[in-house]
């Protein structure tokens, strides 16, 4: 059964940008800050407890229980309603961060302990994705959700931009425990801001729809949901085919690339730099339009477009043109991740918003991330080229299938 929520539903009608409901989900959103923190807490905590080795299984334990509890975190979100479970999610992600803070400051860092952080956050990561992805349907009207697309990525890049040097900072100030303090306070301040967002309520009959069944049946009713769904469906599958070929290159493979040609740590910085201010300009752009026309096709030729920056970025001669490169890979990327994102949230019933976007998140947060040591072999085994290529040959299959479905190709963002 599709559902239309209600025009305003007791919400603000105001746009986006005006609205203090979302200013307020923006607000918690932005102190994922804390989220840069801890990790650069926990990297550095790792490599002073043991070895290389030691804190790269460590920094990786998050991964597994993200990619295996994902779809279940879903139906947790579509069950019990995203705020709630974004508010006990980040209550608990809160205490065991400076739960282990304090245990720092009376004990050394302990790998064991760190693992075990680890695997909480990844868990609770797992629950936490999906209602976030499904809060926005629910807290401002649907012409407004590629506006605020444009504000959570512009949120995003913010935090991610502020959080590595606090973490930083933490650290050299007062080591791992006092890095672990901080991201705990800043993880923290997002619990009152959601406790204060109100939520637009589903019609009586969706939200008791799931209670009569086992999670096993409402995962496969959201599995089933998706799949035959003729926007949904293709669109889950380009965002999987774009993710898979935009990380390795621009995680692992930039590493790689920047170290071949000489440019060294900082020159990889300005490639990563240009990459971010592309992505934020397009964010920009979002948040003051608020709406592009022709979101569908706007998808797929940017995923073409994209895969093409990706290839060439292997290829260029100097760091200035590896720098333009990557803008234009920015701006590209989070064009299409953006039209893509504000699809899949006007597109997906309201109830069913927390499995949708646990399955699309499950190739970019659960799976992309294991690729990445195929990626660094497969650059060992092939060199830079051939790898970046096929990335891209990859990516560009996601254009195709946008552009070669003609629901996905012909969707509209509501006006």
């Amino acid at each position: 059964m599709t559902t239309t929520l209600a025009p305003r539903g007791g919400l603000d009608d105001r746009p986006a940008h005006r609205d203090p409901n979302v200013l307020r989900w923006l607000g918690a959103y932005a102190s994922s800050a804390g989220d840069g923190v801890y990790y650069v807490a926990l990297s550095w905590a790792a490599v002073q407890a043991g070895s290389a080795t030691q804190a790269g299984l460590v920094m990786s334990v998050s991964a597994l229980p993200r990619a295996v509890l994902m779809l279940g975190g879903g139906v947790v979100a579509d069950r019990f309603g995203p705020r709630r479970v974004v508010i006990g999610s980040d209550a608990v992600r809160c205490a065991s961060v400076l739960a282990v803070a304090g245990l720092l400051l009376l004990t050394g860092p302990g790998l064991w302990l760190l693992a075990v952080l680890a695997l909480v956050f990844g868990t609770v990561d797992a629950v936490f994705v999906p209602a976030v992805g499904a809060l926005p349907a629910r807290i401002t009207e649907p012409g407004q959700l590629a506006r605020v697309q444009g504000m959570r990525g512009l949120a995003y890049r913010c935090a991610v931009i502020v959080g590595a040097p606090l973490g930083g900072l933490g650290v050299a100030v007062g080591g791992a425990a006092a890095a672990f303090g901080l991201a705990g306070l800043l993880i923290a301040v997002s619990v009152p801001l959601l406790v204060c967002v109100r939520m637009r309520e589903l019609p009586a009959d969706d939200t008791v729809a799931g209670r009569d069944r086992t999670a096993w049946a409402d995962l496969l009713a959201g599995l089933r949901y998706i799949r035959r769904h003729r926007v949904l469906a293709p669109l889950v599958l380009a965002i999987a085919l774009g993710d898979f070929g935009f990380v390795g290159p621009l995680n692992v493979g930039l590493t790689l690339l920047a170290d071949e040609r000489g440019w060294g740590a900082s020159g990889m910085g300005w490639v990563l730099a240009g990459f971010g201010v592309g992505a934020g300009l397009v964010s920009l752009l979002l948040a003051v339009r608020g709406r592009l026309p022709h979101a569908g096709q706007v998808s797929g030729y940017a995923l073409l477009a994209g895969a093409v920056a990706i290839a060439a970025l292997a290829f260029v001669p100097t760091l200035l043109a590896a720098l333009a490169v990557a803008l234009a890979v920015g701006l590209l990327a989070g064009l299409s991740g953006a039209m893509c994102g504000a699809l899949l949230q006007t597109q997906a019933d309201p109830a069913f918003l927390g499995r949708v976007t646990a399955v699309s998140s499950l190739v970019s947060l659960g799976l992309t991330p294991l690729s990445m040591p195929l990626s660094a072999a497969a650059i060992g085994a092939w060199g830079t080229g051939p790898v970046f290529v096929v990335s891209a040959v990859v990516c560009g299959l996601g254009g195709v299938v946008a552009l070669g479905v003609r629901d996905l190709r012909r969707a509209e963002l509501p006006g």
